[in-house]
């Protein structure tokens, strides 16, 4: 569920994975039918399985902390390796190159080392359930609530794009109208998220990110043969002599010939999808999860190289497919090819591996919030207090039903899930990075860090996307900015200024600067997380100054 702002917005074109290409024939629909009914028995066998496992609050959120490693790598690249890493890359690889993948795959797979070498260890020894709980500890209730409150809304859009994913599915190969078919993607995601918590989510990831694998690779396997002549490996080589010497561009991985803003840009998407991530609750609750720190440590870091490696296969099928398609291309890539070189069993492989893709982005992306929901800002009322894993199943519920509402309304998914995710890079990281390496002075620092960012990013942001919708409306041939300047001449001065930077850029600079303004402010203060690096370090505890 990774994206940036500032021009990354080709993730969302392609998020929605597209069917239709794919034309079987009756009786491999039917054999799709039976091979899907069996594979949702597997699943929900699995999920009554893990019921057994599940005792406390911690066995529902964070599987009992007692994931081995094979078990923690799996739900973690399966929660990270979504449709959006197929479709989207493939297309972007296509039209972009290199450059239109920046963020995903290569800067999430970073994301995923940069948390196992730097936070997975020092995290899990903390033994938190949330982020949250590391603001509370760190900054006090109002920091908890602030950051739960941000993240939350974050996966409904996600959500609600993996429910319409499968819906559209259900209703391209038999049938079903689509209002149906969303609601049956929903129940049945509920279902098993609902039953057996992380546990149920661990185990039914691992057993889909294999046959996503799977898929992956017969897939990629088949169309470097077709255009090798028979050799997958000459077929490969061909792909990327041809994108060398047709439109070398594509193969570079950083701006050539750019300006300075362009370079902005660039160094914005790197950071929010670097840093951004890092908060991430789908990320932080499988360190969590993990039977030991090393093992935490080992999951991101392995999840992070097969990530890279298996994310990089459409985008190599992204420069195959204008060898082998080189006009234009209605629906999605991968589809395509599939449909056009695969037989009709394989066919049915590729569709329950994009389905598994799906759903287990979807199970992970209704655990998260739900975690956070019921926790961090429920779990605070005085009438849930004692019925923890009650309310967590009943959040499980809540958010699906968030989820499947705006599925409903079609409108602006992905431009929420754009603005929250960036909030997370410009809001959150800060506090949770100085938690751990830092030395806060005073909870304030935390929270102006999180309030400040947040406002100056959110302003930037609206400002951006309001008055570029004015000027396409109308359909002037000016930029956002130079429109402003128009109505409000006395801004001409500071428009470079503003613009200087991209919106998630000057809210990340001001969560630094209001971060570090707070700890001059409170200078003569002694440190308020010496309890925290303590335990995170397996150091001598000072006493903690917040509880």
């Amino acid at each position: 569920m990774n994206v940036g702002l500032n021009g990354m917005t080709w993730l969302f074109a392609a998020d929605m994975p597209e069917f239709a290409e794919i034309d079987l024939p009756s009786d491999a629909r039917w054999l799709l039918g039976i091979v899907i009914l069996l594979y949702l028995c597997a699943l929900f066998g699995l999920s009554v399985f893990a019921t057994g496992k599940v005792k406390t609050e911690e066995d529902y959120l964070v599987a009992g902390r007692s994931l081995p490693l094979w078990l923690a790598w799996g739900t973690l690249i399966a929660t990270w390796f979504g449709a959006a890493t197929m479709s989207g890359a493939a297309q972007a690889a296509r039209d972009e190159g290199l450059m239109g993948v920046i963020l995903d795959p290569i800067a999430c797979s970073a994301t995923l080392i940069f948390a196992g070498l730097f936070f997975a260890g020092p995290m899990w020894r903390l033994k938190l359930l949330t982020c949250g709980d590391l603001y509370r500890r760190t900054y006090g209730g109002t920091a908890e609530t602030i950051g739960a409150a941000i993240q939350v809304p974050a996966y409904f859009g996600w959500i609600a794009a993996q429910y319409t994913a499968l819906g559209q599915m259900q209703h391209i190969y038999f049938g079903i109208p689509l209002h149906w078919a969303i609601l049956i993607a929903c129940l049945v995601t509920l279902g098993y998220t609902l039953i057996g918590g992380m546990w149920s989510v661990t185990l039914t990831d691992t057993l889909q990110i294999l046959i996503a694998f799977f898929g992956l690779i017969v897939l990629a396997l088949s169309t470097y043969a077709v255009v090798g002549n028979g050799s997958a490996w000459d077929g490969f080589q061909r792909i990327i002599s041809e994108t060398a010497e047709k439109t070398p561009d594509h193969l570079y991985l950083w701006p050539v010939s750019a300006g300075f803003g362009a370079w902005m840009v660039y160094l914005g998407t790197w950071a929010t999808g670097l840093f951004g991530n890092i908060p991430g609750q789908d990320l932080q609750q499988r360190v969590f999860a993990s039977n030991s720190p090393r093992t935490g440590q080992l999951a991101c870091i392995f999840a992070g190289v097969l990530y890279l490696g298996f994310g990089l296969i459409p985008v190599t099928l992204g420069f195959a497919s204008r060898i082998t398609d080189p006009g234009e291309i209605s629906g999605g890539i991968l589809p395509l090819l599939a449909g056009k070189y695969l037989n009709k069993y394989m066919a049915v492989v590729f569709v329950i591996a994009f389905t598994s893709i799906v759903v287990s982005t979807a199970t992970s992306a209704v655990l998260a919030p739900a975690t956070l929901l019921g926790h961090n800002l429920l779990g605070k009322l005085k009438f849930f207090k004692g019925h923890g894993l009650i309310l967590e199943r009943s959040c499980v519920f809540l958010v699906s039903m968030g989820g499947l509402v705006l599925a409903y309304t079609g409108q602006s998914i992905m431009e929420l899930l754009d603005l929250a995710l960036s909030l997370q890079l410009v809001a959150l990281f800060i506090p949770l990075s100085m938690a751990i390496y830092g030395r806060p002075k005073s909870p304030v620092s935390g929270i102006a860090a999180m309030v400040a960012g947040a406002v100056v990013f959110f302003v930037y942001f609206g400002t951006e996307y309001y008055f570029t919708g004015v000027v396409e409306s109308q359909g002037l041939d000016l930029t956002w900015d130079a429109y402003l300047v128009q109505q409000v001449p006395m801004l001409a001065g500071l428009m470079p200024i503003i613009t200087f930077l991209p919106s998630d850029l000057w809210g990340f600079l001001t969560s630094i600067l209001a971060y570090n303004l707070c700890q001059l402010i409170y200078a003569k203060q002694a440190p308020i997380n010496d309890h925290i690096r303590a335990e995170a370090w397996e150091t001598p505890a000072a006493t903690p100054t917040i509880s």
